[in-house]
């Protein structure tokens, strides 16, 4: 065997991105608030950053480094001369900011953990405090305890009562198990620690619930039915007349088939506008950005008078210097973000004027690519910027991805966008007989003489996209 080295050369280009532009990304990307949030973190961390009431001074760059205010910036610099003075001494010590700047620093974690919205119980919480003023011996009180801590997030029990016994820690048995069952089965709310959908409605059923014993009927017996709308089949085994059955299933309605959503942990999302559309005095639709609660960041004077003292320490000049930068990269990362969002959102409001005249049903086909060019950017850019981000337009607020999409070719030669038909198809199902829903074919023959050649599997799509039930389950008796 013979072993050789040897030395190549090997010339390739890779592709890196720096800190700067990666920052820059993530930013634009960010929806309203999660920026706010954003900022409110930096300006925990970053000592140098602060809130100004109006747009940050200009900021420029000197020998010193990236970030480095310049000397010719004399700026109102005297507020805190004595801080100026033992700026050496302090950072010497301990390499942090001054104490008036911890001291701020205290104050905005403060106001966030006072502004801090407290945990709601979950329904573990829920349960297991009820639990506690039930009366069972301490192996039931541990079966029930196990159970509560294994129902999902809808309050259902996915265990098998086998598994229960074998997995709670303490010697019991089955029946012991369903007995603990039970016991949580009583417990608000009402359905919870069910193991199916059927036995989760029949637990919310009471003697006072009316038509309730032809509520368990029904729930026992002729569930499918139920979901099918099958209700002359219904009204054939059971005997009952079609009045009884139809005023059973509105009780039936009535019932929570996931008791334990309400407890969930995540608190409902509400849609913040990033930009706003209305017409001016002339009737010409402007676009604006929704940011007048974003806070507005500079970077202290202060600081910047520290980083001129010669004198300061090496180390904590170097700190400070990195600090500024990261300030500096943040506030214009900021503007490029609401200068690359707003420049998107004119390019597609000018590319849709006839939905804000008309309604969404009026939406042309648009690609991302066409922005892109419109804007000179790449597409990648267009598609951060839209994403997550809402308009508030004269028409209600929709999502800026909500404009993009293929479409198709009318029948008089014009493009029409798949969100166009969408509309188009809720219209029709929303004007059809209920005693004679449309069928999938009907709905193809119905969009076909409006115009709209679709065939019946893009209608079955967006039929099932748009969550509405076929003709069979639509049909009322």
């Amino acid at each position: 065997m013979r072993l050789d080295t040897s030395q190549h050369m090997r010339t390739d280009m890779r592709l890196r991105m720096a800190p700067r532009m990666i920052q820059a990304m993530q930013i634009l990307q960010l929806p309203l608030l999660a920026l706010q949030e954003r900022i409110d973190q930096e300006l925990i961390e970053n000592p140098v950053l602060e809130l100004r009431e109006s747009a940050p001074a200009d900021m420029d760059i000197d020998s010193e480094g990236p970030g480095a205010p310049s000397e010719a910036d004399p700026g109102p610099v005297d507020e805190f001369p004595e801080l100026a003075e033992d700026w050496a001494e302090t950072y010497a010590d301990a390499h942090r900011p001054s104490r008036a700047a911890a001291l701020e620093e205290a104050d905005r974690k403060h106001d966030a953990m006072q502004n801090m919205a407290s945990r709601p119980p979950s329904l573990h919480d829920h349960l297991a405090d009820q639990l506690g003023f039930l009366d069972s011996d301490d192996t039931e009180h541990a079966l029930a305890d196990y159970i509560i801590h294994n129902l999902d997030d809808h309050g259902f029990l996915h265990l098998d009562l086998a598994e229960v016994v074998r997995d709670c820690g303490v010697p019991a048995t089955l029946e012991q198990a369903e007995t603990a069952l039970a016991m949580v089965q009583k417990l608000d709310p009402p359905g919870v620690a069910a193991r199916s959908l059927q036995e989760c409605l029949l637990l919310q059923i009471t003697p006072e619930t009316p038509r309730a014993d032809v509520l368990r009927t029904l729930l026992t017996n002729h569930l499918d039915d139920l979901q099918q709308n099958r209700l002359p089949s219904i009204q054939r085994k059971t005997g009952y007349d079609l009045e009884t059955i139809k005023d059973a299933i509105q009780q039936l309605k009535r019932l929570d088939p996931r008791p334990g959503a309400r407890f969930g942990s995540n608190n409902a999302q509400y849609v913040v506008p990033d930009l706003i559309v209305e017409p001016d005095e002339h009737g010409v639709y402007q676009v604006r950005l929704a940011d007048e609660r974003t806070p507005q960041l500079g970077i202290s004077r202060l600081y910047q008078k520290m980083l001129r003292n010669k004198n300061a320490d090496p180390v904590a000049r170097e700190f400070l210097q990195k600090k500024l930068q990261a300030a500096r990269w943040l506030i214009e990362s900021i503007e490029q973000r609401r200068s690359t969002l707003l420049k998107v959102a004119k390019a597609i409001i000018e590319r849709q004027p006839e939905f804000l005249d008309k309604g969404p049903e009026f939406i042309h086909p648009l690609k991302m690519q066409q922005i892109a060019d419109v804007v000179h950017v790449h597409v990648t850019t267009v598609s951060r910027a839209v994403d997550d981000k809402w308009v508030q337009t004269p028409r209600g607020i929709y999502a800026l991805k909500s404009f993009f999409g293929g479409g198709t070719t009318t029948s008089g030669g014009e493009e029409v966008a798949w969100e166009a038909i969408k509309q188009k198809l809720l219209e029709i199902i929303g004007k059809e007989d209920k005693q004679n829903p449309l069928s999938d074919e009907d709905l193809v023959v119905e969009l076909n003489k409006a115009g709209l050649p679709v065939a019946r599997r893009t209608v079955t799509k967006y039929r099932k996209a748009l969550k509405i039930a076929s003709s069979r389950v639509r049909k009322q008796f």
